[in-house]
């Protein structure tokens, strides 16, 4: 067997990240495999090449410069499929599964509930479906699932947990919906190396320098199979990368695919 390096990292314009260094990071990091969300872009609008990579998109049809989602990979993936099968929630481009030798990589974008919590229905729906999709596809192999999930599971994971009950990304409602996910055999690969440590956040905002205060959220995961737990090898957020208003995450993985 041999380890894989996975990377999660929402990009929020993966052109305008591109400009912030996005390359050096992957020449640097060389992930086997890199799953991108708000990539805001279509493929025929790249005016770049990863060497070595081989990229695959799903960008949103019903509005420019939103969403989207992206993985690039060093070896090809068995098969390669876009969406969950439901057009209400794949027309704005949010997921992509990429099937390797023993296991699955999907990528997701979830909905934003929003200011005001507008959108909250329509990611309540979103989740319940893709959760089933999720189970579906568990039947066939270990699912890994990654990307910008936009919740806070528990108040550690966030810096000012009291004062955002109820907001967008902290609702019980979406807390909710993960911890489901998550019993249904799936675990937060962060919180299983790393169950009590503070101050590890993934998204800040770009007000009030709360990047350089660390006044952040953890919001982008890398969600395992159960069954795959004894292959892990590390998770990690790498925060001191810029870029983008997230930073990347990472997964080590033993995998029998070839090298």
């Amino acid at each position: 067997m041999r380890e894989m390096k996975l990377v999660s990292w929402n990009v929020n314009g993966l052109r305008a990240c591109v400009g912030k260094g996005f390359g050096a990071f992957l020449e640097k990091e060389a992930p086997d495999v890199i799953c991108l969300q708000e990539t805001k872009m279509l493929p025929s609008q790249a005016d770049f090449d990863f060497p070595g990579y081989t990229g695959y998109w799903n960008s949103c049809e019903v509005k420019k410069g939103y969403s989207g989602t992206a993985v690039f990979t060093k070896a090809p993936p068995l098969s390669v499929t876009n969406g969950i099968g439901i057009e209400e929630f794949d027309q704005e481009g949010r997921v992509i599964c990429a099937e390797f030798s023993d296991f699955l990589l999907v990528t997701v974008y979830t909905p934003n509930a929003q200011r005001g919590l507008e959108r909250l229905p329509f990611r309540m729906r979103f989740e319940d479906a893709f959760r089933a999709y999720l189970l579906k596809l568990r039947e066939k192999k270990p699912v890994i699932v990654c990307g910008d999930m936009n919740v806070c599971h528990r108040p550690i994971d966030l810096k000012n947990a009291k004062a955002n009950i109820g907001n967008a990304g902290f609702t019980y409602e979406e807390r909710g919906k993960l911890s489901e996910l998550l019993a249904c055999g799936f675990i937060d690969t962060y919180r299983h190396f790393c169950p009590d440590r503070e101050g590890a956040y993934s998204w800040w905002s770009y007000m009030y320098n709360s990047r350089e205060n660390n006044v952040g959220w953890r919001i982008d995961y890398f969600l395992a199979d159960e069954r795959l737990t004894p292959r892990l090898t590390g998770a990690d957020i790498l925060s001191d990368v810029m870029g983008s208003d997230h930073c990347p995450v990472s997964l080590g993985l033993l995998t029998g695919a070839p090298a």
